[in-house]
C-alpha cells in the first residue's frame, strides 16, 4: 500500500509541475496577443524567455510547494485546506514572480500591470486547483471504496474500545481503517475486543508491534480516568519514527472544550493529535532569523563583549568564558558558552543549580545574571545551529535524568532546538531545584504545543522587557 500511495503522490507532484508550465505558456500567449497586440503568435517560439520560463518557473513552483505545502500522502489531504493553501501560495508566488521577472518586461500603462498580474494568477491558480481537486477527489473515492487502507490498531480493550470499533465498521463508507488488532492498555486478562479483533500484546510491546505490522494509524480508546496512562502513551508514541497518525476517542469534557476537530462529516468523532504545529516555511524562517539576528548581535555587541570580558577577568581568577555540556536538539550534546559569573571550581562538589544570593557568584557575576548578560555568548551557539533565539532552555544530562523521573514528558523538549530565551524563562526565570525545573517545564510544553513565529516575537519582546527592568530571576 505504501508504494501504491507513493505513486499517486508522485503523479500529484508532476501534475503541479505541468500546470505551472501550462500557466506560463498561456500567460505568454495572452501577453503577446492581448497586451502587445501581436498577430503572429509563432513569434512566441522564437522568444528565448518563453523557453527559459517554461523550464525554470515550474521548478521554482515545485520548490515553493515542497517547502510551504503538503507533499505527503495525498490520501491524507483535506480538499478544503488544499484549496485555501493553493490560493494563498498562488497569490504570493505570482506576486514574487511578477516583481522579479515580469514587471519591467513590457510597459504601456498601469492597467497593463494589473491585467498581467490577474491573468498570470488566474491561469496558474485555476489550472493547479482544478488538477488538485480532481486528484484529491479520486484519492477520497479510493478510500471510500476500500481500495486504500491504513494498517490500524486500537489501544484499549474496554467496552468503549469495543463500541468505537463497532461504530467504525458499521459505517457505510470506508474511512481507510484496516484493523490489524488491539493492544491492551490495562491489566485485565479478558477484553471484550478479543471476540472482534486479534490481541497483539500490551503497551510494553507497542514499538515492536508498530514496526512488525507497519502500523500507520493508532486509535487510543481508554477510560477518562486513565489520563496518566494517556500521557505515558503519547510520550512513548511521539518518540517513534516515522510517527503514525494518532487519534483519541474523546469524552464529553473534551467535546465541551472544543477539542474535537471533525474533518469528515459522517465520520466517528475522534481527536486527531498533530505534532507538526509549526509549518515548514515558519521553521525555515525561524532558522533564517536565528542566523541573521545572532550575526548582527555578535557584531554590534562586540564592544559590550570586550567590556564584559575585561570585567569578568578582573572579578576573579579563571577563564573569561564558561563552557558546559548541555543536551540539545534530538538529544545531541553540545557545548554552551557563557561569560563566567561564578568563582572558579564552583562545582567541585558536583552539579548544583544557582539560587538567589548564591555565594558562588562573583559580585560582577551577580550583576550579569540580573540582566542575563552572561548569556550573550550563546549567540554563537545560535549562529552555528546548536541553539535558537527562542526555545526551551537546555539542561545537563544529570538534571534531565532527575526531571524525567518525575516528568517523563520532558523528552518532548528535545524535539526542537534549545533557546537563549524561552516562555519558561520569561514566566518563571532560573530554577533553583528540580521541583522548580518541573514547574517551569509546563511553560515550555505550552510553547512546544503552540509554537509559531508570532509567539517567538512575543517571547523576545517580553525578554527585552525583563532585561530592561533587570528583573531576571
Amino acid at each position: 500500500m505504501g508504494k501504491h500511495t507513493n505513486n499517486h503522490t508522485l503523479f500529484y507532484k508532476w501534475a503541479d509541475y505541468f500546470c505551472a508550465m501550462s500557466a506560463w505558456a498561456l500567460f505568454f500567449i495572452y501577453r503577446k496577443r492581448i497586451i502587445e497586440k501581436e498577430e503572429d503568435l509563432t513569434i512566441i517560439f522564437q522568444d528565448v524567455n518563453f523557453w527559459y520560463g517554461l523550464i525554470i518557473i515550474p521548478v521554482g513552483w515545485f520548490f515553493v510547494y515542497s517547502l510551504f505545502d503538503q507533499y505527503g500522502d495525498i490520501h491524507r489531504n483535506s480538499r478544503f485546506q488544499t484549496l485555501s493553501r493553493t490560493f494563498f501560495l498562488s497569490f504570493f508566488g505570482v506576486l514574487i514572480l511578477f516583481f522579479t521577472l515580469i514587471l519591467d518586461d513590457f510597459v504601456s500603462n498601469y492597467t497593463t500591470y494589473y491585467q498581467s498580474f490577474i491573468a498570470l494568477f488566474s491561469f496558474h491558480f485555476t489550472l493547479t486547483i482544478t488538477s488538485r481537486m480532481i486528484l484529491l477527489t479520486a484519492a477520497t473515492r479510493r478510500i471510500r471504496l476500500g481500495l486504500v487502507k491504513f494498517n490500524t490498531v486500537i489501544i484499549g480493550g474496554n467496552t468503549d474500545a469495543l463500541s468505537l470499533y463497532k461504530e467504525i465498521i458499521a459505517q457505510k463508507r470506508s474511512y481507510g481503517y484496516h484493523f490489524i488488532g488491539f493492544i491492551r492498555s490495562n491489566k485485565e486478562k479478558v477484553s471484550p475486543l478479543e471476540s472482534e479483533l486479534k490481541y497483539l500484546g500490551n503497551i510494553k510491546d507497542l514499538e515492536s508491534i508498530i514496526k512488525e505490522y507497519q502500523i500507520e494509524e493508532i486509535i487510543i480508546a481508554i477510560q477518562t480516568q486513565e489520563h496518566n496512562l494517556l500521557k505515558q502513551l503519547i510520550t512513548a508514541l511521539f518518540d517513534l519514527r516515522p510517527l503514525p497518525h494518532i487519534k483519541i476517542i474523546p469524552d464529553m469534557y473534551d467535546i465541551m472544550l472544543g477539542s474535537v476537530k471533525m474533518n469528515q462529516v459522517f465520520g466517528t468523532a475522534l481527536i486527531e493529535i498533530n505534532q507538526e504545529i509549526m509549518p515548514a516555511w515558519q521553521i525555515m524562517f525561524k532558522r533564517f532569523l536565528d542566523i541573521v539576528v545572532s550575526a548582527i548581535c555578535l557584531v554590534l555587541l562586540s564592544p559590550l563583549f570586550i567590556y564584559l570580558a575585561i570585567k569578568v577577568k578582573q572579578s576573579s581568577k579563571g577563564p573569561i568564558f564558561y563552557r558546559q555540556e548541555r543536551i540539545g536538539y534530538r538529544g545531541v550534546p553540545f557545548t554552551i558558552y557563557k561569560f563566567r559569573s561564578m568563582y572558579e571550581n564552583a562545582e567541585n562538589n558536583g552539579p548544583q543549580l544557582s539560587k538567589d544570593d548564591d555565594n558562588r557568584c562573583t559580585h560582577f557575576g551577580a550583576i550579569m545574571r540580573k540582566w542575563r548578560l552572561d548569556e550573550l555568548p550563546q549567540f554563537w551557539n545560535v549562529l552555528i545551529g546548536e541553539m535558537s533565539l527562542v526555545g526551551p532552555r537546555p539542561e545537563r544530562q544529570f538534571y534531565i535524568q532527575k526531571i524525567m523521573e518525575k516528568a517523563p514528558h520532558y523528552r518532548h523538549l528535545l524535539k526542537v532546538r534549545p533557546g537563549i530565551t524561552s516562555w519558561g524563562q520569561v514566566k518563571y526565570g532560573y530554577a533553583s531545584d528540580v521541583d522548580q525545573m518541573i514547574q517551569r517545564l509546563k511553560y515550555d510544553i505550552l510553547y512546544l504545543e503552540n509554537r509559531s513565529i508570532a509567539l517567538d516575537f512575543k517571547i523576545i519582546f517580553y525578554t527585552v522587557v525583563v532585561l530592561i527592568q533587570g528583573t531576571g530571576k
